[in-house]
């Protein structure tokens, strides 16, 4: 079966407590577990975040029933999803670019050393 990755960004506001919160709250055990049903559920594969510094990187793997829009719908529709995104949304800010609203911004691969000669 092929996986499709996706990967996006996300600020944290530049503040050294905050920060410290943010990922005590993603420690193994701390992710309330409707949220991480809610991944599941979607046909989320696998999900990595990366910090350096106050930026943060997310690795996404998700299986073939996966869609975002379907996703986007059912966390909107969910009050578990909805209370977890405005406590994250107290750590977090868009990147400057970001469009109105848009919290992780999806990046473009520009380099693949499979595709190297």
């Amino acid at each position: 079966m092929t996986l499709t990755r996706y990967c996006f960004a996300l600020d944290l506001q530049d503040d050294a407590a905050l920060i410290e919160r943010y990922k005590v709250w993603h420690q193994p055990g701390q992710v309330p577990a409707a949220i991480v049903a809610s991944i599941r559920g979607a046909d989320i594969r696998s999900l990595e975040i990366w910090q350096a510094g106050d930026r943060m990187f997310m690795i996404m793997e998700t299986g073939p029933a996966f869609s975002s829009d379907a996703k986007a719908a059912a966390d909107a529709a969910s009050e578990d999803v909805q209370a977890w995104e405005r406590l994250m949304w107290a750590f977090q800010k868009p990147l400057p670019f970001a469009k109105v609203g848009e919290k992780w911004v999806e990046m473009t691969r520009i380099f693949d050393l499979i595709q190297q000669p």
